[in-house]
């Protein structure tokens, strides 16, 4: 049986299109609902936290979701993929190493621990992480059915050095940025950052959804593309980057 976003404790951001702020680190994971295929966007912090999201998307679109975009390659966005087993699974080209390499794998596992999830957890979903089977290179358009469209667009490096958006066409469109865009708090820039390249990918994301599009943060409310324009302008700053 189908529910309202509401009702599911879903944020509804356009028609079909809605997502949710999960508990602890305030991730967004999106949902874009096509008549012949779902989209889930990220995929929360831990094999449990997926799990839910797959019973609430169901509860959502009538089906599971069948396909899975990775927006980048951090604990709280990837360790609940497990959980989507059968869907195909998209990310930015080069994303697969930090997911899949030993050494990437133990690296988000200690970031999950030094953040507060517990440490079984946190071996598990690392331990059962698998390379996306669609590498992004450019621009990549999933057909949904009904009319519904997502293009998928390898924006980055910036807050990685593999960072996918997510745009769904509409009126109005809904682009779903990653931690590109950070509304809660000031955009974190770790050790794996580009933070030269961060203001341009910032760019290509505003040429991707235009003046009048929904950006949807990583973490954080819904922003416009003022916001956005904002933010390039202070990380260029803070970084040094020439506009």
């Amino acid at each position: 049986m189908t529910v309202t976003w509401e009702e599911a404790g879903w944020e509804r951001v356009a028609a079909g299109v809605g997502r949710r702020r999960l508990p602890v680190w305030d991730c967004t994971a999106g949902l874009v609902v096509g008549a012949d295929a779902v989209l889930l966007i990220d995929a929360g912090s831990s094999l449990a936290e997926g799990a839910r999201l797959r019973a609430e998307a169901r509860r959502l679109a009538g089906r599971d979701v069948t396909h899975l975009a990775l927006t980048h390659p951090h604990f709280d966005h990837v360790f609940g993929a497990a959980a989507f087993a059968g869907a195909e699974v998209f990310a930015a080209a080069g994303a697969d190493g930090a997911l899949t390499r030993r050494r990437g794998r133990e690296e988000l596992r200690a970031d999950a621990v030094r953040n507060g999830l517990d440490a079984r957890s946190a071996e598990e979903a690392a331990e059962l992480l698998a390379a996306p089977r669609h590498p992004v290179r450019g621009e990549r358009v999933l057909d949904l059915g009904g009319g519904r469209r997502a293009v998928l667009a390898d924006v980055g490096p910036g807050h990685t050095a593999h960072d996918l958006a997510v745009l769904v066409p509409g009126d109005p469109g809904v682009v779903f940025c990653g931690d590109l865009v950070e509304e809660s708090g000031e955009p974190q820039a770790g050790p794996d950052a580009v933070p030269s390249r961060w203001p341009a990918a910032l760019d290509r994301l505003l040429a991707l959804g235009g003046e009048d599009a929904r950006y949807v943060p990583g973490h954080g409310a819904v922003v416009d593309a003022a916001f956005v324009r904002a933010q390039r302008d202070a990380l260029a700053a803070r970084f040094g980057v020439s506009a």
